[in-house]
């Protein structure tokens, strides 16, 4: 406490020293969705010195001296945040695997030919997993021709990028990715996480204009986002809508 008391009286006495502001966020959306973008409020905010938290655990903003946190969860576990999105999660692919000769990616059965991606601790989302989407489209007992695990989404993200396997997308997460051609989506067919993501304050940050800008900036994102559709493999046989 004490050090971050001096740390606090050392920036206010400095003349035109930055205003910082401390975002915690989950790693895949800060390293998919958040840091790509972050550029843009920097510009638009020259004198705020942005600060990123990115881990996969909750904590108490206001003991821990953070102004904002961005939350994946039910509204119940996010009390009083606003929302910013929810998520679909389908298949998704390199376009070089996708078009693959000798194992094309025409219809669902058609995994049984590919490596599929997992993380790890996707156990505690289970709709984060395989079994749900192959559920849902009709192919439960479908057996892949093997298997590759990793302890972070983001890592799993980039081994499907360089055709190593195909994974399961997180839209709006891979909206970007969808869009430029690195990944493209097989089939049509999609679930809905029950978990959505949520912009929460600390209560000492109730007055800090930092903080509003950065909130309405998050939503206009997320707005202009949400209105350029990520585009699916149309050229594929699409199954039934979701």
């Amino acid at each position: 406490m004490l050090e971050r008391l001096h740390d606090a009286l050392a920036k206010m006495r400095r003349p035109g020293a930055a205003r910082a502001l401390t975002v915690t966020t989950p790693l895949s959306f800060a390293s998919l969705w958040l840091i790509p973008r972050l550029a843009r409020f920097t510009r638009a905010h020259p004198g705020v010195d942005v600060r990123m938290a990115a881990n996969n655990e909750i904590v108490d903003l206001d003991r821990a001296g953070i102004e904002l946190a961005i939350r994946y969860s039910t509204a119940e576990r996010a009390p009083g945040g606003a929302k910013l999105f929810g998520e679909e999660v389908f298949p998704v692919c390199s376009p070089a695997l996708a078009r693959d000769r000798a194992r094309p990616i025409k219809r669902p059965e058609d995994l049984a030919r590919h490596v599929l991606l997992h993380v790890d601790n996707a156990g505690q989302a289970p709709w984060l997993v395989w079994d749900p989407w192959f559920e849902a489209a009709g192919i439960g007992d479908l057996k892949p021709a093997g298997a590759l695990h990793f302890s972070h989404y983001d890592q799993l993200i980039q081994a499907a990028i360089n055709g190593q396997g195909v994974a399961l997308g997180r839209v709006p997460l891979l909206r970007e990715q969808l869009r430029s051609g690195l990944l493209v989506a097989p089939f049509r067919r999609s679930i809905a996480s029950p978990r959505c993501y949520y912009v929460m304050r600390s209560a000492r940050s109730a007055k800090n204009a930092d903080v509003d800008a950065f909130i309405a900036w998050l939503h206009a994102e997320a707005a202009t986002s949400a209105s350029q559709p990520a585009p699916l493999n149309r050229t594929r046989r699409s199954g039934a809508s979701k």
